[in-house]
């Protein structure tokens, strides 16, 4: 009797000891198949971490022995990970541990007002839409970057950005004043003296532009229509401004009733540039500003075959035909 109590307490270690070498083994053998992603969120628990992990990666006893040892309950950091192919259970615990995050890629799109612009980036960062909103407004980060809480909505530039997910919104707004800056090169700035325009009425103007037109190699030509008129002091009368105004970025008819809205946005009963952009111009509307066209024009007017591109007329006669002609379309096309 005493024999076999011995050998089952002997067969016991054995197994004991081989499952500790295994496990032992499985700390530095691949614990991963194939790349994939993983989230953590600042406010994720690290059952919520274990159950995102898991699927993710084999050698799990030795995942957890590991993480136990590093305390990762407690000290893991939220971020964005990415789980390479022959990482093993210690490179995951540390990099989960250290906050080891991958970059993520945040592109800014042509977006018209700071409430879409925080819809947009909540999809992208870690944080709420809300949050982000309430940078986006703040007087006090505004006057810290050199804009106030309305102009600094021009500061914001249409690419694709490399940011850690867990970026807080006031360091995004620092990250961008500081691209801003990259972009206005001395020979940005003194081409910009040649329209006697500021940085932000650069922004302001190149944002009509670019919501009149999509066609890039009309846009030089739109911005000098719009310049000539600045430089005449006639109101800009620019149809995508009464559509911001009225916060119905649908409207596909401007009518008279419509350039009667009272707002400072509505250049056809306010003269000059409107208070801030009417949207994120693209980088192409900034530089047809920078690169305006001299001519003598003074209006445009959609073609009637709504192919995108402009007539362009001297006179107010002239243009009066155009416009007629394209109303004359809209009608037919039953276009209200």
């Amino acid at each position: 009797m005493r024999k076999k109590t011995l050998f089952g307490l002997l067969s016991g270690v054995v197994v004991v000891a081989a499952a500790a070498v295994v496990v032992f083994a499985q700390f530095k053998g691949s614990a991963v198949g194939r790349e994939c992603e993983l989230y953590v969120g600042s406010r994720a628990t690290y059952e919520a971490l274990t159950d995102s992990l898991m699927p993710s990666i084999r050698h799990h006893a030795a995942f957890r022995a590991y993480a136990r040892r590093l305390d990762l309950a407690h000290t893991f950091k939220p971020g964005h990970y990415v789980l390479r192919p022959g990482m093993n259970v210690i490179g995951i615990v540390r990099m989960l541990k250290l906050g080891e995050q991958t970059p993520v890629r945040v592109t800014l799109q042509n977006v018209r007002t700071p409430a879409q612009l925080a819809r947009l980036l909540s999809r992208q960062i870690d944080a709420d839409s809300t949050s982000i909103m309430a940078a986006l407004t703040s007087k006090e980060l505004a006057a810290e970057v050199g804009f106030d809480s309305v102009t600094l909505f021009s500061m914001f530039l249409p690419d694709t950005y490399e940011f850690y997910w867990t970026v807080t919104p006031r360091d995004f707004v620092l990250r961008m004043k500081r691209e801003y800056d990259r972009f206005w090169t001395p020979e940005r700035d003194a081409r910009r003296q040649r329209s006697g325009l500021s940085r932000l009425e650069v922004m302001t103007l190149a944002s009509i532009v670019y919501e009149e037109t999509r066609q890039t190699d009309e846009m030089p030509r739109i911005a000098g229509v719009y310049i000539n008129r600045l430089r005449r002091g006639m109101p800009l009368q620019a149809d995508p401004t009464v559509k911001y105004a009225l916060q119905d970025f649908g409207l596909r008819r401007i009518l008279y009733r419509h350039l009667k809205y009272p707002s400072p946005y509505n250049t056809y009963i306010n003269r000059g540039l409107p208070p801030s952009p009417i949207c994120m111009p693209g980088k192409s509307a900034i530089e047809a500003v920078l690169n305006f066209e001299r001519h003598d024009y003074l209006f445009f007017c959609a073609r009637p075959t709504f192919d995108g591109y402009h007539n362009f007329a001297r006179t107010l006669a002239e243009h009066n035909r155009n416009a007629r002609a394209y109303s004359a379309e809209l009608n037919r096309r039953k276009i209200k």
